[in-house]
């Protein structure tokens, strides 16, 4: 009977490290799910920040894709244009660098993300100005093409026009110039005291004159004109003096004998040209041409024996 006491005893200290070592156990196996879950926890986040790295990193590539796209164009950038590119082209490299780190925290995760979220919305702007500046520049090659064309219209009709000018000028020209009515040359005998007389025989023959009427012309110049003649021999030479100069006529230049000067008042006036040849006339037929204004006025011949 004494040893009953000192048995509980000796039970009762072995519950004791029974209920120890199942508290120490679960202890350790609590220990050990906490460490578990942490360890889950952590791996969780790693690969959700991988993942979210990776995805980050595509978008960038995917935005640069769009911007190297649109640039492709042969749109010619305004300056600002140039300068938003630049400024999107080193965001796009500054967040490769940030994200190409080995750890992101919460923090810079967050950041990488609402900047590449801004990023996309300014390449989504760039792109639709860009898009905006090739239809403006499409409009203004298009208004080009058409004041070009209508340029060339423009000028075309000027050159008509200017053309349909030039023949009016030239008609009015013509219409405008004097022309003779009833136009002689009459070979004359001059004597030594001044009387003259009419003759035919070459050897004695000295002068020449010349009579016309000027035809009546409503648009012709009235005052003073300018009158040159041309006297060709019965061998085809112009006789001309030292003093003989050149004019213009019938769109060429030509070498006169005689120059003088009559008035014109569209009244039927008769005119009559002294010529005086500073050699013995020949005989044959002499051809005297009378020009004014730039024209043929008139012609006529006269035969010497």
């Amino acid at each position: 009977m004494e040893n009953q006491p000192e048995q509980n005893s000796n039970s009762r200290k072995n519950s004791n490290v029974i209920y120890f070592l199942i508290v120490v156990v679960v202890a350790l196996l609590g220990t050990d799910v906490y460490l578990y879950y942490q360890k889950r926890g952590t791996d969780e986040k790693v690969v959700y920040q991988n993942d979210e790295k990776t995805r980050l990193q595509t978008e960038l590539d995917s935005l640069e894709a769009q911007i190297q796209q649109v640039n492709s164009s042969k749109t010619k950038l305004t300056a600002d244009m140039i300068a938003k590119n630049d400024s999107l082209q080193t965001k796009i490299k500054y967040l490769r660098v940030q994200l190409a780190k080995g750890k992101l925290t919460a923090a810079e995760l967050s950041k990488a993300q609402e900047d590449v979220k801004q990023l996309r919305y300014f390449v989504t702007k760039y792109t639709a100005d860009l898009e905006e500046l090739k239809k403006q520049n499409a409009s203004l090659t298009t208004e080009r093409d058409t004041l070009k064309t209508n340029l060339a219209t423009v000028s075309t009709k000027a050159t008509s026009l200017e053309a349909e000018n030039k023949d009016l000028n030239t008609k009015v020209q013509v219409g405008s110039a004097l022309k003779t009515s009833g136009m002689t040359a009459v070979s004359y005998k001059v004597k030594d005291n001044g009387k003259e007389s009419t003759n035919d025989k070459a050897k004695n023959v000295k002068k020449l004159k010349i009579n016309f009427t000027v035809v009546n012309n409503t648009i012709a110049t009235q005052g003073m004109h300018d009158i040159y003649v041309r006297v060709i021999d019965p061998a085809g030479n112009l006789i001309t003096q030292d003093d003989s100069g050149t004019f213009s006529a019938d769109a060429q230049d030509l070498q006169f004998t005689y120059k003088t000067s009559i008035e014109y008042k569209n009244d039927d006036t008769s005119y009559t040209i002294d010529w005086l040849n500073p050699t013995a006339f020949q005989k044959g037929a002499y051809t005297v041409i009378l020009y004014a204004d730039g024209f043929t006025m008139g012609k006529t011949t006269v035969t010497l024996r």
